[in-house]
């Protein structure tokens, strides 16, 4: 039975029902499921304050669990990347431990594949997907397989629907990437890897189009989209739509950086703050095939 801890290490849950109805549902799907010791504090906004949930990361990475699944996202990710024992972490994945989750999470994702070059998975979180009630939707029955295949070594390759163009697409990198703005957050810092011929992927939640579209081209601009193989978009989901937009959507954004950026710019991949999303392996060698409107990611036969 593989052990799986649910671990806070950024924003604070509101409500310790989410986290324990996951806890009952991952026992339930076969893990042995614990709570880390400080899941459910709370300082300020915070999942406890910046020495509880540093102290906590690395308890988790001393314990060595199969699975370290984060109970959400939220903030507080950023407030502790000069301070973690990035060896430390990487000791726990060289163990065996898969580091999971999106959203801030993507700030320890990275930062794992900058001090190291150790893989994590993009995947879900245990408040808002497994800790999801039944009035509220219940368990997503693309998330939860993905998840639990992934996390026993049997998911090799994931497919999604595309937009017509880019048929016959067949390149290998490196999968990295995750939260758009957390992502750009760490550009210039000594936590931003240097990925070269990868293949990015990229998500937000509750960003204007014009804000993602601003994004994008910092990215563009500073030379990190030419330097990769593709571009993967997922799910950028807005609460309200702004009057002043006339016409102006993320279609229009993307269109626009299409027409500037010569690497491919794919959309429609399963991933984001929405019910069903992929679970996917940051900092592993990946090959992207298009047939058609339908792409692939494979990485059971793509190197390291």
């Amino acid at each position: 039975m593989m052990r799986l801890c649910i671990f806070s290490p950024s924003g604070v849950t509101l409500k310790a029902a989410p986290v324990r109805l996951a806890l009952r549902r991952l026992k339930a799907l076969g893990f042995d499921a614990y709570l880390d010791d400080d899941a459910l504090r709370r300082y300020q906004r915070f999942a406890g304050d910046d020495d509880t949930r540093l102290q906590a990361l690395h308890r988790v990475a001393d314990q060595a669990p199969a699975v370290a699944l984060a109970s959400r996202g939220g903030y507080g990710l950023t407030r502790l990347l000069d301070r973690i024992d990035w060896p430390r972490l990487q000791r726990s994945v060289e163990a065996g431990t898969r580091w999971v989750g999106l959203s801030d999470i993507t700030a320890l994702q990275l930062g794992l594949l900058a001090h190291g070059g150790a893989p994590s998975w993009a995947g879900p979180t245990a408040a808002e997907d497994f800790g999801r009630s039944d009035e509220a939707g219940g368990l997503d029955e693309l998330t939860v397989p993905c998840f639990t295949e992934a996390m026993r070594g049997e998911l090799e390759a994931v497919g999604f629907r595309t937009e017509a163009g880019f048929d016959g697409l067949d390149v290998a990198g490196r999968l990295w990437g995750g939260n758009l703005t957390v992502l750009l957050s760490l550009l210039g810092t000594p936590h931003w890897p240097r990925v070269r011929g990868g293949i990015l992927f990229l998500e937000d939640v509750n960003e204007q189009p014009y804000r993602v579209e601003r994004m994008l081209l910092q990215l563009h601009q500073a030379g990190v989209l030419a330097a990769q193989k593709a571009v993967l978009l997922g799910q950028f989901t807005v609460q309200t739509k702004s009057p002043l937009d006339r016409g102006f959507s993320l279609k229009v954004a993307v269109q626009r950086l299409r027409s500037e950026c010569a690497t491919p710019i794919l959309t429609g991949l399963p991933f984001g703050h929405v019910p069903a999303k992929l679970t996917l392996p940051v900092g592993r060698r990946v090959q992207l095939v298009a047939d058609g409107r339908n792409a692939y990611l494979h990485w059971g036969h793509a190197g390291g």
